[in-house]
């Protein structure tokens, strides 16, 4: 089971409740083995002959030399194996969260480097040489295989600034409760590598093959787009800063940005000649199989959308409403996407956890169950992928004394689903494709 607790979720309810907890989690639990990162890889590509076919476009790999890989993000393990399975990978190397693939495998031609996120550290950028290395090695008529998967914006890592500023700017903007497309837009000009500059330094052909983790899958923000145009510039960046009162706060990333605005230092590319990007998965595949699912269990399933964005307790809140005022019962409801967490508190946390903790009090009383999770199995700065909750959530705190606010005003989700005994424990997933909400009315 991917869900390490999947029978202590299910260890405190009725009998009624029982089942419908055990089917929202083992939607759950299904879509995360279907969104495995080697499983979808596999079969993304196909081989057939000398032609490679990866989601309608043929490539005839009999026109290359050699063929070399690199990847980085939390599925490029995964990915690195089905591509090891499938071509003959003369070097290769990828950075990930993790040196191996959740059932223990590992790739044997293809290097893994472990490195840290959200915030890179030192093993990043030492990792980030060694990938360099191959892509400066590929040659004009040899063909570069780049793995690209979320968190590859943290993995891949070659700032213009020190790791500390690198470190600090980060971490200030995701509290702030940016967008990942305001992120990366400033991450994009503080690097030598992201926002198409990977890309502009290859002399080989680039296929590059994305696990998408960015809402409609805009490539030049997925892992800040290392192989893909940029159209956002260093004006862009310096006007996030000032939207979440960064700017003038870290000296050599001002130094940095205005360097660029003034053109003293050249803007990420426009265009890029030698590079092809194709989305080999994302939140609406992952939304779509939970909805399959949902179907094969009986219950009346929809997608309801796979943009759900903005703060994340008043999602919840707003998802909650949805499913209490929908006449269908029986019903499976299907959410996706990435909402943020403006921190202000110093509990501990993530935006899954809080999604659920804003729900709660609207399903009080309700037969409705509601599972949020992150896909790659890492929920904020906890060690939990998400957490459940349902109608009988509420009256459970108050016996337990416990003040569902207070905690939400310190944005300890964390710590309120631990004393419940409802936060999902998954592990490193080996995947990335965001975050899905099932929320089931029994």
């Amino acid at each position: 089971m991917l869900i390490k607790n999947f029978d202590d979720l299910l260890s405190h309810s009725s009998a009624e409740l029982l089942n419908a907890r055990r089917d929202a989690l083992s939607i759950l639990e299904e879509v995360l083995k279907e969104m495995d990162a080697y499983k979808i890889t596999k079969f993304s590509i196909k081989k057939d002959g000398t032609h490679l076919l990866v989601k309608g476009k043929e490539i005839d790999i009999s026109a290359f030399g050699e063929i070399y890989v690199v990847g980085f993000g939390k599925a490029s393990v995964g990915m690195a194996l089905a591509i090891e399975e499938i071509l003959p990978v003369k070097e290769g190397a990828v950075i990930s969260t993790s040196c191996s693939h959740p059932d223990g495998r590992k790739p044997s031609t293809i290097k893994v480097f472990k490195g840290s996120h959200p915030l890179p550290s030192e093993d990043n950028i030492k990792a980030t040489e060694e990938l360099l290395r191959i892509v400066n090695k590929a040659g004009n008529n040899d063909l570069l295989i780049v793995l690209i998967s979320g968190g590859g914006s943290s993995l891949l890592c070659k700032p213009r600034i020190s790791l500390e500023s690198m470190r600090e700017v980060t971490d200030r903007l995701i509290k702030a409760g940016c967008t990942i497309d305001e992120l990366n837009t400033v991450r994009k000009h503080l690097s030598y590598v992201k926002g198409g500059q990977l890309a502009k330094m290859s002399r080989a052909e680039i296929l590059s093959l994305i696990i998408s983790d960015v809402m409609g899958n805009p490539v030049e923000f997925i892992a800040s787009g290392p192989t893909a145009p940029d159209s956002t510039t260093y004006m862009d960046a310096k006007n996030v800063l000032m939207k979440y009162g960064l700017w003038g706060k870290i000296e050599e990333v001002n130094e940095i940005i205005n360097e660029g605005v003034k053109g003293k230092i050249e803007e990420t590319p426009e265009e890029i000649n030698n590079s092809t990007n194709i989305i080999i998965a994302d939140n609406v595949m992952a939304c779509e199989k939970a909805k399959e699912i949902a179907h094969r269990k009986g219950y009346y399933s929809e997608v309801v959308s796979t943009s759900i964005c903005g703060e994340a307790r008043e999602t919840g809140r707003d998802i909650a409403r949805y499913a209490k005022i929908s006449p269908r019962m029986k019903a499976a409801f299907i959410f996706g996407g990435e909402t943020t967490v403006n921190v202000k508190g110093k509990g501990k946390g993530g935006r899954n956890q809080e999604l659920v903790l804003g729900a709660i009090r609207e399903i009080e009383g309700e037969r409705i169950v509601i599972v949020s999770c992150g896909t790659d199995g890492i929920d904020g700065n906890s060690d939990a992928a998400g957490a459940i909750g349902d109608g009988t959530s509420m009256e459970r705190t108050k016996k337990m004394g416990m003040d569902a606010d207070e905690y939400l005003m310190n944005n300890d989700s964390y710590n309120f689903f631990k004393k419940l005994g409802d936060l999902i424990i998954t592990g490193e997933t080996g995947t990335n494709v965001m975050d899905i909400q099932v929320v089931v009315k029994y």
